[in-house]
């Protein structure tokens, strides 16, 4: 029961206990409110015998007061088992969501749409918090204490039983009809709502580009339509929810009126007497009231599914795993006969072999889409291959947890990434126990203290949402000096000086070369210029190995990479007529 309610609802081993508890609490809460009930039941016993003894006065007021301390007692243990626990759980579930997203491979984001995921994340799991907080330990109380009251009924007089409960498999047996519906309706408004979010999103991105080409109008109209089917599919959801909760609980209410002509029949014919109906009354009504909620609870648990399954799709998916101890002797990076595909029908590289040697900088080069980048994502484990083997210092990468890993890396992309705060704060990401010093003297090896000296606050300036205060070459520059504070033995560029003027580019590759000293070196370059004195060229097209060698033995050839320095001479010689 325990795991299949962790897998159903996305829970902990402790959340699913505490859901039992929550399950075992309600069913209580339920059965002391029907104390009242039947001490109501006495009382009117003894008035309509036109006596109530004094001795009996007194029994009466310390029942009430004990039936209140119960009511008591079970409400705040209901309170501690549902609403407490599932605080608890909710923050419980958003870090081990946190968590598992952080051991993911990134394979796994590239199958995923971004708005999905935050969606899942937020609107998810506070669906889900309500959901254990008020639907399904109210149902499934609702659910064992009735069954437990409708037993008891039977054995009092099973006619009048018959009577009450004959409403009840009906009622649920509708809104469990309406699963199929409801489900789709659900799924459906998840999509509109999915669709609308990624036009947001796109807007908020894309906004630059929208304004400099007068799209806005036309964007705008879009996004309309995409909120507008929202609205409409929410509209047609809820009505569709509605139509079966509502005719359930008419279905339900019929139960009073089948009690009532049913203990009357008898009454009149003489086979049970007023306190019995009277007592009848009181049950039912009091027992109809959670199965009430309990239906529109059935329901919302119904459309809970789907949210369930992506959230349970996301802590089930398999982590990328491996051991804590780094084994490597070295750091040459071997490719062994790789191959690797982001979906079935798209293969990105086919058969790749080549050896990146410590002490030397490889250079990968060749035409867009030839599979340098994904390389470079494999080096690092970002993706486990589809075949072949990636070793570093003979250690099989694939075998090694990839946090671990990652410690041999410096790692500098093209699309940078900078967070709200300070240049000093975003510069020792790279080494998050190192000095002030330390930060300064690798900001200027990357010749930050141009720019920042000039700052407000100089190494305490905030830099804005990605480094928005900050220009392209500032914010690469800024890239670069994590990788010169980590110092690690393995580096990997992807054009790390793609957004850097020439005077800049020159001051940053001969900082470069201080740091590569004895180590293993992987760069990406589209720029020949970038690529000049490196040990190593590695030529990629359509995702093989067309040729490597060193850079003088590849001139001489008549190949691929020949030709682009070829082509870049003559662009560099180009000028306007």
């Amino acid at each position: 029961m325990i795991e299949k309610l962790k897998h159903k609802y996305a829970l902990s081993s402790k959340g699913a206990q505490d859901m039992v508890r929550a399950f075992v609490a309600v069913t209580l809460s339920n059965l002391v409110l029907m104390l009242p009930v039947g001490l109501l039941y006495l009382l009117a016993s003894y008035l309509l015998d036109q006596q109530l003894p004094k001795e009996k006065f007194t029994f009466f007021i310390i029942a009430i007061i004990v039936i209140l301390i119960c009511i008591a007692i079970t409400t705040i243990f209901q309170y501690r088992a549902t609403f407490l626990s599932t605080y608890i759980e909710s923050g419980v579930r958003r870090r081990t969501l946190a968590e598992k997203l952080r051991k993911l491979p990134l394979s796994y984001f590239g199958k995923k749409d971004l708005a999905d995921l935050t969606n899942t994340i937020m609107s998810d799991c506070a669906l889900l918090e309500t959901a254990s907080s008020h639907w399904i330990p109210e149902l499934i109380g609702a659910m064992i204490s009735t069954t437990i009251i409708v037993i008891s009924l039977l054995f009092f007089d099973f006619r009048m039983a018959l009577a009450a409960i004959w409403v009840m498999p009906i009622a649920f047996a509708i809104v469990l009809y309406s699963r199929k519906a409801l489900r789709k309706t659900h799924k459906k408004t998840n999509e509109y709502r999915i669709n609308c979010l990624d036009g947001i999103q796109e807007g908020l991105e894309t906004l630059r580009d929208l304004r400099s080409n007068n799209m806005c109008d036309t964007y705008m109209e879009s996004l309309n339509k995409k909120i507008k089917a929202v609205e409409n599919h929410a509209i047609f959801a809820e009505f569709t929810n509605a139509a079966f909760v509502c005719s359930a609980q008419m279905i339900l209410k019929l139960g009073m009126g089948t009690v009532a002509l049913v203990g009357s029949y008898l009454l009149v014919k003489g086979e049970i007497t007023v306190l019995t109906f009277f007592m009848f009354l009181l049950v039912v009504t009091r027992m109809y009231e959670p199965l009430q909620i309990s239906l529109q609870n059935l329901s919302a648990m119904i459309s809970l599914d789907t949210n369930c399954k992506r959230m349970d799709e996301i802590l089930s998916h398999e982590e990328q795993t491996g051991v804590n101890t780094l084994t490597n002797d070295g750091y040459d990076i071997v490719f062994d006969h790789v191959a690797f595909s982001y979906n079935q029908k798209e293969k990105v590289l086919s058969d790749v072999s080549f050896v990146a040697k410590q002490g030397e900088v490889t250079a990968l080069i060749g035409p867009s889409g030839g599979g340098k980048t994904t390389i470079s994502r494999l080096a690092a484990r970002f993706w486990d291959t589809n075949q072949g083997n990636i070793t570093v210092g003979g250690m099989d990468i694939s075998k090694v947890e990839p946090e671990k890993l990652l410690e041999l890396y410096s790692i500098v992309f093209q699309d940078v990434t900078l967070f709200n705060n300070t240049v000093m704060e975003n510069i020792r990401i790279g080494k998050k126990d190192a000095t002030d010093e330390e930060v300064i003297a690798a900001a200027k090896l990357a010749h930050c203290d141009e720019f920042v000296e000039k700052m407000p606050d100089q190494w305490n300036t905030m830099i804005g949402e990605n480094g928005s205060e900050l220009s392209g070459g500032q914010r690469q520059r800024i890239s670069i000096a994590r990788a010169f504070l980590k110092d690690a033995p393995i580096i990997l560029m992807d054009e790390a000086t793609a957004s850097l003027d020439v005077d800049n580019e020159s001051l940053i590759q001969e900082s470069i070369s201080k740091l590569i000293e004895n180590k293993t070196v992987l760069i990406i370059a589209h720029r020949m210029r970038t690529v000049d004195g490196v040990d190593k060229i590695v030529v990629l097209k359509d995702g093989v190995v067309a040729e490597q060698g060193k850079p003088e033995d590849l001139k001489q050839q008549d190949g691929i990479y020949k030709h682009m320095v070829d082509m870049q001479m003559q662009s560099n010689a180009w000028k306007y007529q």
